[in-house]
This record gives C-alpha cells, sequence and structure tokens, in this order.
C-alpha cells in the first residue's frame, strides 16, 4: 500500500508540473500597439465580418451588438443569423439593422438534411461575408471595444491565420470562476501544443474564433463541418491540416459570456459538448470513471492509515490548487477561486459520464429542438 500512496502522490504532482510547464504559453491577449507619437496615419482599417448564429436570444442579442458596434480600429459588417427564432430575437434584430447599415440580418426558415443548426446558420452567415477576416462569435458573448482589432493586429504582425479566445465568465461566482480555472487547466496542453505549432494540437472557442477569409475557405469551413457538435474547436483541426497557424488565448473579461450560475451548471450546459468531446468512446468515460473511483478510494486509504505515505496521497489532488492560482492571476481574479478546483475534478468527471449515459441513453442529442442520433454524428463528425 505504500507503493501504491506514493505512485498517487507521483502521478498527482506530476500532472501538476506538467500543467505549470504548459501554462508558459496560456496568455492573455497582447494589449494593442500604439503608433509612435507623431508617426503618420495607418492605412485603412482591415474589414472583418462578423458572423453570429442566433436562436432565441432575445434576452443578450442587443447589448451583443451594441459592444460588437462599438469595437474600435477595424471596419466591421455584423452578420446575423436568426436561426427559426420564436421569441423577440428577430424583431430586435430587425430594429437594429435600421437603426445602424453595418448589421446585416439573415433568416433561416427550416434546417437542411444533414447540418446541425448552428453550423449551417454559420455557413450561411459566411457565405455572404465580404471581410478580410472572419469572426465568429456567439450571441451570448460580450467583447471589449478594443479586441477585435488587438486580435486582427497580432495576427498580421505574427502572420497568424486563425486567432481563438477562450470565454471568460460573466459571473462573480467562486465556484463558477473555479470551474473556468480547471478548464483551462485541463487544456493548457492543448494551448501550449497550438501556440508552439507543436504536433497535432489545435483550438478553436464559439466565443471568438477569429479566421482569415481565405484561409476559411480553403480549408473547406463549414461546409466541411456541417455535423460536428464541437465545430468551434474542429475549425482550428482543420485549419491545422490546411497548413494555417493559430494563436490562442485566454480571453477574461476580454470576451465574456453568460456560462450559467455555478459550478454545477457547468454539467447541464456541457450535456451535448463532452461526449462529443471524446469523440463519442464510450471506452474512454468507463477508463474515466474507474480511474476516478479507484483514486477516491486510496484517498480515503489514505487519510485511514496514519501513515505518511498515506496523507501524502490524501492530500496529493490540493496541488492543482498552485497552477489554478497562476491562472487566476493571469485573469486578474482572486486566488481563493483556486481553492475549490480540488472539489471540482470529481464534478468535471461526473459531467463526462452524464453527457455519455444521457447520449447514449437517448440515443443522440437532441440540440435547438432538432434531434440527430448519434449513428449520424459519429459518421458525419470531422475527426
Amino acid at each position: 500500500m505504500i507503493l501504491v500512496f506514493a505512485g498517487v502522490a507521483t502521478v498527482f504532482l506530476a500532472m501538476t508540473l506538467v500543467t505549470l510547464w504548459h501554462l508558459r504559453w496560456v496568455r492573455r491577449l497582447p494589449p494593442l500597439d500604439e503608433p509612435p507619437h507623431g508617426s503618420p496615419p495607418s492605412e485603412r482599417p482591415i474589414r472583418c465580418s462578423v458572423v453570429i448564429a442566433a436562436r432565441d436570444e432575445e434576452a443578450r442579442i442587443e447589448q451583443t451588438l451594441r459592444r460588437l458596434l462599438a469595437q474600435r480600429g477595424v471596419d466591421l459588417e455584423i452578420i446575423v443569423v436568426d436561426d427559426r427564432s420564436k421569441d423577440r430575437t428577430g424583431e430586435i434584430l430587425r430594429g437594429l439593422a435600421q437603426e445602424d447599415s453595418r448589421i446585416r440580418v439573415k433568416r433561416v426558415e427550416g434546417l437542411p438534411e444533414g447540418w446541425l443548426g448552428k453550423c449551417h446558420a454559420c455557413h450561411v452567415g459566411a457565405s455572404a461575408a465580404t471581410g478580410d477576416w472572419i469572426l465568429f462569435t456567439d450571441a451570448d458573448c460580450w467583447l471589449k471595444p478594443d479586441v477585435v482589432a488587438r486580435a486582427v493586429r497580432l495576427a498580421e504582425r505574427d502572420a497568424i491565420d486563425h486567432v481563438a479566445l477562450a470565454s471568460g465568465v460573466s459571473s462573480a461566482n467562486s465556484g463558477l470562476r473555479a470551474s473556468h480555472l480547471l478548464f483551462l487547466m485541463a487544456t493548457a496542453d492543448w494551448f501550449s501544443g497550438t501556440n508552439r505549432d507543436s504536433g497535432k494540437r489545435h483550438l478553436g472557442f464559439g466565443a471568438f474564433n477569429l479566421v482569415r477569409a481565405a484561409a476559411y475557405r480553403e480549408c473547406g469551413g463549414y461546409e466541411a463541418l456541417r455535423l460536428t457538435v464541437l465545430d468551434d474547436v474542429k475549425l482550428g483541426l482543420l485549419l491545422k491540416r490546411a497548413g494555417r497557424r493559430t494563436r490562442a488565448f485566454m480571453g477574461g473579461d476580454d470576451v465574456e459570456a453568460h456560462w450559467g450560475t455555478s459550478a454545477f451548471s457547468i454539467v447541464k450546459i456541457m450535456e451535448k459538448n463532452y461526449f462529443a468531446a471524446v469523440e463519442y468512446r464510450t471506452w474512454i468515460v468507463v477508463a474515466g470513471t474507474i480511474s476516478m473511483a479507484a483514486f477516491s478510494a486510496v484517498f480515503i486509504l489514505g487519510l485511514l492509515s496514519g501513515t505518511t505515505a498515506g496523507l501524502a496521497a490524501a492530500l496529493s489532488p490540493l496541488s492543482s490548487i498552485l497552477p489554478g492560482v497562476v491562472v487566476a492571476r493571469r485573469l486578474r481574479w482572486s486566488a481563493f477561486n483556486a481553492l475549490l478546483i480540488p472539489l471540482l475534478i470529481p464534478v468535471f468527471n461526473y459531467a463526462l459520464v452524464n453527457s455519455a449515459f444521457v447520449t447514449l441513453r437517448h440515443g443522440g442529442i437532441r440540440w435547438r429542438e432538432t434531434f440527430y442520433p448519434i449513428e449520424e454524428l459519429r459518421a458525419g463528425g470531422v475527426k
């Protein structure tokens, strides 16, 4: 048992050290470079087309668009695809379009066969885009006034074709913030590999996927993603395969989304996504569940053993607090939020199990009132 205890403690310590190493490449989007004093005016602002798929978004869509209209340093057109909304979304969009000619509204009345609703709406919007860059963002995401210009400038300066920002959280709830810290830690190796152009690592985020229009069309865009649940991440994969470069950043307060009200709301939010993230492979869910149960048993036995090795094993999950503090400081949050991370590790595991159970029980997912069989998603999704 001493060897088992030592092994478990070593595993968690190694995970912490590896995460800390990868966090060197998990950063915020840099500030906008100011031109030297007395320099001549810059060239005309680069044109960027913002594409939003909106369905029943009356609660936040107006504020989302007003914040987009306030963007500085870019020439924007905003294409909002009203995807069969039944609430006041369409009415709000038409009113805003009359106020500002930069807003164009397209209405989808029916979903073609072989498409996910959001993917089809993004395809419709991107097909109408005229900008040098296309920004895909969610209808409930609020952007700071300079974030689009900062992302475009960085991409142009560093010859990048895709800039992805993970959404921050608008709530100050400590549990929800701790969940976000844990998510960023869990994906640190993907950030690291993507930002170092290493291996097959790729990233994309629905809150902020800025892609060079030529690169988007070259890789196949949403036409290739028509049945892909994790369309935002897989857009990054398509670009990677096309030889295009991505840079990924923490969004923080630059890109804020409404992610529920508590840590446990993540379980419901991730119900359709989490099983898709492991490409509907049941064995991964089973292996993860068994591993979590085994570790939990070791933690309990370690506390009861009365040995130094047992206590080290029982307390080893607390090492995850350290990388959480690093991420919290970069987000300018209180380090207190990181203290909850060890308690949330089982919650994330349960979210995966719940996602798999619900998907397998129903034989697929129901998304925006349309049912998609799991066989169709497995066959049609990008891998």
